[in-house]
């Protein structure tokens, strides 16, 4: 947990490298997009004055491209100078601060199976986080104070990192339980750019080692996730039942919190959005700038958790594919939380974005084509809320306290889907 210097200056450098490389594709995009409009508005000045205007167009095209080479130069030049700053002394390694680590989550999310092949640096793997760093899980018992054989893990979403559980700058679900509930609570902080499916697999591998060398016996394990965290729980508790992994057994409560077990409208709409895009030469730059978006986002199209969701299709293609239904782990009670920004899910705004990315019917996995499988009077919605509300809620963490706790209260047939009374006006800002 001892910061090193070579790390330090590898991010930074890195992070320049990167401003550098993307402003200068930035601009290089806007110039093909002047391009293609100048060639239009030159082909229709041929119409009038005919052959006259090719002279004009060369000159016109010759100084533009140059004048694109220069910026489009001076941007990589800038990110180049912006690399020295790595050798300043005092400053703090970027993953390892709230914001510098906020930035990288950002940069991940959206590009971050690319930074996994091109600048790993950045893309470091699964790991649990103490105050920022990364801890081995084979030495986490030795970091923890009085650790628990009843864990708690949280998994937070696209473009985040476990600080986020302190929106706000409130105290997080998990310091809030470690002292309300006897229970270890632990962060787990990931690349979220890379494949659902791949995240499972690293999570899977990270919970054998958590289990494996945990000080006392890891009797029970809960996994509370925030939106894609839930996705990637389900994929991690599937592959590790069915290969019998020991870990998995000791797993009885899954939290899913707003995620979209059925898919995101926002990545739906931007898939149709780019193939539409790349059919005029104008808007051809912003179809490849969207294709460039992970292929985590990719995955939260539909709620892909396996491997098989992508065989055979090519990630662009407009095509549907039925995905692989994923079961809910048996002998685990599951639970969501959804949310919408009206009052009302019910209203036709809320009915068409829901939380703002989530619908609720995505979040409670169940809608006219398809079924998760999740017990209703296991869910809680929350009216008047978005979906970064979630992450940290005092609505929520009751709801958590009831699930998580030494007895929890099971709903009967008789009793409505929403266990928590109702918001005030002043709980639904979260």
């Amino acid at each position: 947990m001892v910061e090193s210097m070579p790390q330090r200056r590898a991010e930074i450098r890195a992070l320049a490298r990167l401003a550098g490389d993307e402003l200068g594709g930035a601009i290089d995009g806007i110039g093909t997009t002047h391009r293609a409009v100048s060639d239009h508005v030159f082909a229709a000045v041929s119409w009038g004055i005919g052959p006259a205007a090719r002279p004009v167009k060369s000159v016109h095209d010759v100084i533009t491209s140059g004048v694109y080479r220069v910026v489009s130069g001076g941007a990589v030049v800038a990110g180049s100078v912006a690399e020295l700053a790595g050798e300043l002394p005092g400053l703090p390694t970027p993953s390892r601060t709230v914001y510098g680590s906020g930035l990288i989550a950002t940069l991940q999310g959206l590009i971050g199976d690319n930074l996994a092949r091109e600048r790993p640096i950045l893309a470091s793997p699964m790991s649990f986080r103490v105050d920022g760093e990364p801890v081995d899980a084979r030495e986490l018992g030795a970091v923890v104070t009085n650790p628990r054989p009843r864990i708690v893990i949280f998994l937070h979403g696209l473009v985040e990192t476990e600080h986020a559980w302190r929106l706000g700058g409130r105290p997080s679900y998990a310091e809030r339980l470690d002292s309300d509930l006897d229970r270890t609570t632990l962060m787990v902080r990931y690349n979220s750019g890379l494949r659902i499916a791949e995240n499972a697999r690293q999570l899977d591998l990270l919970l054998r080692d958590l289990v494996a060398h945990w000080p006392v016996e890891a009797r029970e394990i809960a996994l509370v996730c925030h939106s894609m965290g839930g996705l990637i729980a389900r994929g991690a508790c599937h592959a590790a039942d069915t290969e019998g992994q020991d870990w998995v057994r000791r797993v009885r409560q899954i939290v899913c919190l707003g995620s979209p077990h059925l898919g995101a409208p926002l990545e739906q709409l931007v898939h149709r959005v780019t193939g539409v895009l790349d059919r005029v030469p104008e808007t051809r730059p912003f179809a490849r700038l969207l294709r460039r978006r992970s292929a985590g986002i990719r995955d939260l199209r539909r709620g892909a958790l396996v491997d098989q969701d992508w065989s055979d299709l090519g990630a662009d293609t407009l095509r549907r594919k039925v995905i692989q239904e994923v079961p809910l782990l048996p002998g685990a009670d599951h639970y969501f939380v959804t949310a919408s920004i009206t009052r009302s899910p019910r209203h036709p705004l809320g009915r068409l974005i829901g939380d703002g990315l989530v619908l609720p019917s995505s979040g409670s996995g169940r809608n006219r084509a398809r079924r998760i499988g999740f017990d209703d009077a296991n869910g809680l919605h929350l009216p008047g809320a978005n979906h970064f509300s979630l992450l940290n809620h005092e609505a929520v963490y009751s709801a958590l306290l009831t699930w998580l706790g030494d007895k929890p209260v099971v709903a009967t047939a008789h009793e409505p889907a929403r266990r928590i009374p109702p918001l005030t006006a002043r709980e639904d800002h979260g």
